[in-house]
């Protein structure tokens, strides 16, 4: 099961208690499928938890039954039935008569928990996530741009901020940051969703943190191997002219451990001599090496 489909099967687990919940659930069902008008409402998923439960939303909310589902790879849901099709409009209000555009009813909207239940069926019906792991993006898409604004609104309410776009003429909100996608998921009654994106978000900050500090090590490493190549180099060059060993014990010292010891930091250099010297001491010395090689 993708991510998504996990969510949805999370969001139906909840039970439908109550009927003003069942029905603003069941008016974002219908706002965000694409078969509601007149002559027929048709419901299509590919999730079966969301295919259980649409019966049981539809007869709490409307009192009705499917006059005909189909199952298949998807699940179908058909009202051919007039007066069944009469009963949801009344009862979500909308008239084809008075409007050619559905609409948010508001008024079926007014308690914090069927706002809750409105998103929920939108997002059951018309909703998609992303898997967290890939990349972050939730959306709500339909056919009916008038809905989109007036969910935006809704949204806008309760304290989410989505994004509006269209595509091949669908109206889509999306979220595109793990933070309000996490919010939004918790908000809708999917907390295990939520944390999955929240835990995704921290393996990737994770990694990016290593591969920063990977980074960061194998161009410091790149740095001393230049150096001491550089070293090594006026060492050869100081020995050729035959003034490495007319110089101070010091710095002929350092030049053989230097040659012994190409891929040692300055650190690790400084601790080998007897005794041992600073770091800032051995910095020192190669730097006088490497200019009296470059004396002319």
């Amino acid at each position: 099961m993708s991510f998504s489909s996990d969510a949805k099967a999370e969001l139906c687990k909840d039970f439908i208690n109550k009927k003003c919940c069942a029905l603003a659930e069941a008016c974002g069902v219908l706002l965000y499928c694409s078969g509601v008008s007149a002559d027929q409402i048709r419901l299509i998923t590919e999730s079966e938890a969301f295919a259980n439960r649409l019966p049981q939303l539809f007869h709490k909310a409307f009192k009705i039954e499917f006059d005909e589902i189909q199952s298949g790879g998807k699940f179908y849901f058909l009202i051919r039935d007039r007066s069944k099709i009469e009963q949801i409009f009344d009862a979500i209000g909308y008239s084809p008569a008075q409007s050619v555009s559905l609409h948010v009813n508001y008024g079926l909207l007014e308690k914090d928990c069927c706002r809750q239940a409105f998103l929920r069926g939108a997002f059951l019906s018309g909703g998609s996530v992303t898997d967290p792991a890939k990349r972050y993006h939730l959306e709500l898409a339909t056919n009916h741009h008038k809905v989109s604004r007036e969910t935006e609104s809704l949204l806008l309410d309760q304290g989410f901020s989505p994004k509006a776009s269209m595509r091949k003429g669908v109206s889509i909100l999306y979220f595109k940051q793990s933070d309000f996608i996490e919010d939004f998921l918790a908000f809708l009654g999917a907390p295990v969703a939520a944390m999955g994106v929240m835990e995704a978000k921290i393996e990737k900050d994770m990694k990016n943190k290593i591969n920063r500090i990977v980074n960061c090590d194998n161009a410091n490493t790149s740095k001393v191997v230049e150096a001491a190549q550089s070293q090594i180099a006026a060492i050869r060059s100081l020995r050729e002219q035959g003034r490495l060993e007319k110089l101070p014990e010091k710095y002929s010292q350092t030049a053989a451990l230097r040659e012994e010891n190409p891929e040692a930091t300055l650190v690790e250099l400084a601790e080998m001599f007897d005794p041992p010297i600073t770091k800032s001491a051995l910095n020192h010395r190669l730097r006088k090496l490497v200019e009296l090689a470059n004396e002319e």
